[in-house]
């Protein structure tokens, strides 16, 4: 019995050790190196002090700052520990009267646009906590921003194409501005 028990106890705790100490080690040790924005949160700093993260979208309700995507996650929007989107279809009565709701309030943040209003500006995406949106959701809200900052709808535009990303690879998903970035970004110009 004897000869059984000691190679499993050592074969258990040199795989123990392995997996659970220099693994992980291995893994964090090479993440510090290669991505340490990511690993670190891409948490971004003004005065010394977090103000949020470009991963994760942060709610902004003033007319004075872009708006991101709605967020579905619960208890509060853009809660990082509950990713997920509202699981809500397309003829869901809960989610077309979410939607309507969200119109009503970009229509009265700016009642004299008449632009058609861009999806990603009414619907929550898949994770619920997406920092980016489309450059037309972006320009869509360029004159209320601008109104409201007392800026020319030219220096609101121009932050925004400074501030945009290009297709990942060239052709995966589409043109978009992490909303973060841009509002701090004015906020530095006004």
């Amino acid at each position: 019995m004897k000869s059984i028990i000691r190679p499993a106890l050592t074969l258990f705790f040199a795989l123990t050790f392995i997996c659970c100490v220099i693994y992980p080690l291995a893994i964090t040790g090479i993440g510090q190196v290669a991505f340490s924005n990511e690993v670190d949160g891409s948490v971004v700093t003004r005065g010394g002090q977090p103000v949020g993260s470009t991963l994760i979208g942060q709610s902004f309700s003033s007319p004075r700052y872009f708006w991101g995507r709605p967020s579905a996650t619960s208890p509060m929007p853009n809660n990082p520990t509950s990713s997920s989107g509202s699981n809500l279809g397309p003829i869901n009565p809960a989610l077309i009267d979410a939607v309507k709701g969200r119109i009503d309030a970009l229509k009265a943040a700016d009642p004299g646009n008449t632009a058609a209003i861009p999806v990603d500006l009414v619907t929550a995406s898949a994770s619920g906590l997406d920092p980016e949106i489309s450059l037309a959701a972006a320009y869509y809200q360029v004159p209320r921003v601008a109104r409201e900052r007392k800026l020319t709808v030219e220096q609101v535009r121009s932050t925004i194409e400074q501030h945009s990303e290009q297709q990942y690879f060239g052709f995966l998903g589409e043109p978009r501005v992490n909303v973060l970035a841009l509002n701090l970004a004015l906020d530095g110009s006004s």
